[in-house]
Formats: C-alpha cells, sequence, structure tokens
C-alpha cells in the first residue's frame, strides 16, 4: 500500500473542501471493500477522508417516502419498523447480502458504490483489466467469465455489479441525494450507473469530490407485494448468479394494476427490467404471462460461452419471484 494522506472530518462542507475535485481523494466510510482493494493495490488514493462522523446517519419517514442517511449501516435499514412493513424486498435483499459482521460495518451509500468482484479487477497482476487501467482490455472475455454479465456489456467489460439492496431500489425508484463543491442535487437511482461502454472505469454520474448524502425512497402502496429473491452457488455469504427485486399491485387478487422488476446478477450495473414491467402492468398473474415478462426482460442478453446458463436462470428467477408474490403456482 502506497503512503496516503488520512484526515477526519466532522461537517460535510469539511468534507467536500478537503476532497476538491481531487480524482486522488477518497472518502472512507464502513470500508468493507475500500480497504480490500487499497491492501490489494487496486485503489490509490493519494488522500483519504474518513467521513464516518459526518451527521448522515438516520431513517426518517417524510410523507410517502423513507429518507436514509448515507452513514446508515445495512443492518439499521434491514431492522427499521418501515422497511420492515412497506418495503420487504428492501430488508431481504439487505439480510441476504452479507454477513451480520458485515452488514454492521458497511453503509447504503458505500454499498451503492462498491466495487466489482470480477476477479481480473482485483488481481493487480493481470494487466488486462478496462476498469482498472482504461486501453487495457478485458481478460475476462477470453478468460474466466462464468459469473460476468449478460446484460449492459460492451467490447470492453462484462463484469457485473455486485450490490443486492441496489437492485431493490432501482426497482423502487430510488433517488441519490448528493452533494458537492457546485451545490446539492438529486439523482435517480435509474440515472445513476454507467453502463461500462468505451469508459468502464467510469461507473456512476458523481462528479470528483462529490458525495452521497442521503437515499430517497418512495414506499410501495398499502397492499402491495414484493420480494427479493437472490440465487448463488452456496446458501449463505455469496453474490448473486441472478437476482430479481420484485413488487406487484393486485386487484381482487388476479390483475396486476403495477408491477416493479429489478435485475441483479447479470448486469453491469443494477437493471431495471422496464420491458418485463410493460408485460406484467395490466396483465392477470399468471406463470404464461410471467414466463413472457421474464423473455422481454432479457431480449438483450449478450452471453459467453461460459455464461449462457444466466439467461434462463434469470427469467426462472424471476418467474419464480413473480409466483412467490402473487401466490401462483406453476
Amino acid at each position: 500500500m502506497r503512503p496516503f494522506d488520512y484526515v477526519q472530518v466532522r461537517e460535510v462542507a469539511t468534507a467536500l473542501a478537503e476532497a476538491g475535485t481531487d480524482r486522488d481523494a477518497s472518502f472512507l466510510a464502513g470500508g468493507t471493500t475500500q480497504l480490500d482493494l487499497m491492501k490489494d493495490g487496486v485503489l490509490r488514493p493519494g488522500r483519504l477522508i474518513d467521513i464516518t462522523r459526518l451527521p448522515l446517519g438516520g431513517v426518517e419517514l417524510r410523507g410517502g417516502n423513507l429518507f436514509v442517511g448515507a452513514l446508515v449501516t445495512m443492518e439499521e435499514l434491514a431492522a427499521d419498523p418501515v422497511v420492515t412493513e412497506r418495503l420487504p424486498l428492501v430488508r431481504e435483499a439487505l439480510l441476504r447480502s452479507a454477513s451480520v459482521q458485515l452488514r454492521n460495518m458497511a453503509t447504503i451509500g458505500g454499498n451503492l458504490l462498491q466495487r466489482t468482484r470480477c476477479r481480473y479487477f482485483r488481481d493487480p497482476s493481470v494487466a488486462a483489466c478496462n476498469k482498472r487501467k482504461p486501453g487495457t482490455g478485458c481478460a475476462a472475455l477470453t478468460g474466466a467469465h462464468r459469473t460476468h454479465a449478460v446484460l449492459g456489456t460492451s467490447d470492453n467489460c462484462i463484469a457485473t455489479s455486485p450490490s443486492d439492496v441496489a437492485v431493490a431500489l432501482i426497482a423502487l425508484d430510488a433517488v441519490v441525494h448528493a452533494s458537492g463543491l457546485d451545490g446539492d442535487r438529486t439523482i435517480p437511482l435509474t440515472g445513476f450507473y454507467r453502463p461500462p461502454g468505451d469508459t468502464p472505469d467510469v461507473e456512476n454520474v458523481l462528479k470528483p469530490g462529490e458525495l452521497i448524502t442521503a437515499i430517497e425512497v418512495p414506499l410501495l402502496p398499502e397492499g402491495a407485494r414484493s420480494d427479493y429473491l437472490k440465487v448463488r452457488d452456496r446458501a449463505s455469504y455469496e453474490f448473486a448468479l441472478a437476482s430479481a427485486a420484485v413488487a406487484v399491485v393486485l386487484d381482487d387478487g388476479q390483475v396486476m394494476t403495477s408491477a416493479r422488476v429489478g435485475l441483479g446478477g447479470v448486469a453491469t450495473h443494477p437493471w431495471r427490467a422496464l420491458e418485463a414491467e410493460e408485460i406484467l402492468t395490466g396483465g392477470t398473474a399468471s406463470t404464461d404471462v410471467f414466463r413472457a415478462a421474464a423473455r422481454a426482460a432479457l431480449s438483450g442478453a449478450q452471453p459467453r460461452p461460459q455464461n449462457a446458463f444466466k439467461v434462463e436462470l434469470a427469467q426462472r428467477t424471476l418467474v419464480r419471484a413473480l409466483e412467490t408474490v402473487t401466490g401462483v403456482s406453476s
């Protein structure tokens, strides 16, 4: 690990001033991925700004929206009574993300920004990684890519997004609140992440020195049914091969008057399946309709030899999640 400056701050304005627009500065919250990547030599910030003492905690209900401070831990949010009652898909995504020890450290803001688990990105001895060093290539294209993405990929990167809760939040139209030297702004989570394209090293729309301060989550309507289903190689503390966050409102237990779908484990960023939602909304809850929606959700998939199974796996995951929340049996 190369030497770096370490600064503790207690006010948001001080944190922003310390970071400025320096691309070599980085904020430190829970540190559950930041420190690992620094130890491995993947991240090498020249200045580390400790924001753990900033007043960015707390979960507050304001009207029909839940405001979550960026420094609220995953465990705190999962235990919130409003989340338990009105946003069960968020609770399930959090609880299936990591061990209790990690959930007590990792923050919601940090979770949205966590980096991919692609083995090539996390191994500096591998030269070809456009996400780590632009212009070097993507080792996963011709190497081991069983766990990699089939949606939102490019010729420059096929690494998956690792966050579980971001999949649920993107289905709920959550909004990111951020502060920077230019002031405050709000960013819909659906527009927060950037597909890899030609610049896979740029993963989101935050400006240098900009800080997430809160996440605003609209509550589901009363009576909505929701769940988060995660399929993985082992039963605990593993990243998703495929996951689905779903929420539906049923009229008379049959017609879906609204539907929300997020997919994880199969895309380069948390994936909002709008094509699936269009088929589900106004449709009758049935396995045939769910399968049609699942096919639409994966219609743009570009699998490679080792991860082609993910297309069918993601479809089955979505169908099963929809069957679970609607009570439909296949």
